[in-house]
């Protein structure tokens, strides 16, 4: 008689379907704008003049090459250079015809313009894609959160650890000095430090990292003061092992079922954090494809709603989507439950 096996952890995930789905999807819409450039883009993918192929997406072309009159980049929207082109070759052009900083100067009304057929989602207020502005935007608020999330979860599961393993008064200190740095307004300290110099992405990452590396220290100190007495660490400790292998090695691994369930959650704030810094004008150098600045571009255009909407609608699909995956990864990692 056979008997029935428990579900390991990544099965238990795959039965919550919500979640599972929601991995694929996250997944799917990170790895396309992964490819923003073969998406949205001014210029062709693929080009073929007089013979030869040339790939515009990797590299810029003078428009001498093609009979044009100028030595500088090819403008691949100038109807002269894309005639001059179709004589000789063909050019294969991303679906959207646009990058996230390129100007539409053929609007059929003033910026923002409402959406048309060549730009779905409308303009902003200087006549940039929107659908192009958002497929980026979401790529880097994807990456900065990702990044975030890596370099919080090793300071705050190494600080944790030595906490809980050791104890005593070093614990004491660490916890107070916790206490007092979390009780510090974040956002405005953050606006604060943004306002010093002129940001960008790895310095908003950094001040970011600043506030951010708290968030998996109380649950890893959790595991490590209650794992620290246990008798095969106790046993590893009589026999002279290394405190730094008894830990990473031995602890660690039991520890961080708790601490991978945040991590879904850490990475929604993250982007969330990001967000509200370009909304609020104090994020991503000007220029840079951003959900917040979009949102705050909707914010003093009204009569533009799509530029709300689009920026609104990618944030409240994504943050849902980790909501959901941070519960199935909860649940799963769940030891009261056997699936």
């Amino acid at each position: 008689m056979k008997t029935a096996t428990r579900p390991n952890r990544w099965e238990r995930f795959t039965q919550n379907k919500r979640a599972f789905i929601s991995l694929w999807i996250f997944s799917i819409l990170f790895g396309l704008s992964l490819f923003a450039e073969f998406i949205a883009n001014d210029k062709p993918i693929l080009l073929r003049f007089d013979g030869t192929f040339y790939f515009p997406v990797f590299r810029n072309y003078s428009e001498l090459i093609f009979g044009g009159e100028f030595d500088i980049a090819a403008d691949y929207r100038d109807p002269f250079i894309a005639d001059l082109i179709n004589e000789k070759g063909w050019m294969l052009d991303p679906p959207i015809r646009f990058s996230y900083n390129t100007i539409n100067y053929n609007l059929p009304s003033p910026a923002p313009s409402p959406p048309t057929k060549e730009n779905r989602f409308g303009t902003d207020d200087r006549g940039r894609d929107v659908a192009a502005r958002v497929m980026y935007g979401f790529r880097i608020s994807v990456l900065f959160g990702l990044t975030l999330t890596l370099f919080s979860s090793i300071i705050g599961i190494t600080l944790g650890a030595v906490q809980g393993y050791y104890g005593g008064r070093l614990d004491l200190i660490f916890q107070r000095f916790i206490e007092v740095w979390s009780g510090m307004p974040t956002l405005f300290m953050l606006i604060v430090l943004s306002s010093v110099v002129e940001p960008n992405f790895w310095w908003l990452l950094g001040i970011t990292l600043l506030f951010s590396w708290m968030s998996l220290v109380g649950a890893v100190r959790a595991e490590f003061l209650r794992a620290r007495n246990f008798e095969y660490v106790l046993a590893a400790r009589a026999m002279g092992m290394h405190h730094r292998r008894i830990m990473f090695v031995h602890i660690l691994p039991n520890a961080m079922t708790s601490a991978l369930s945040y991590l879904p959650f850490i990475l929604g704030g993250s982007i969330t954090t990001l967000t509200s810094l370009d909304f609020l004008g104090f994020g991503l150098p000007i220029g840079s494809p951003s959900l917040g600045e979009l949102l705050a571009q909707g914010k003093a255009n009204l009569h533009a709603p799509w530029l709300g909407i689009a920026s609104f609608m990618v944030l409240a699909v994504t943050l849902s989507l980790l909501v959901f995956i941070g519960e199935g990864v909860r649940d799963a990692f769940d030891p009261r439950r056997n699936g």
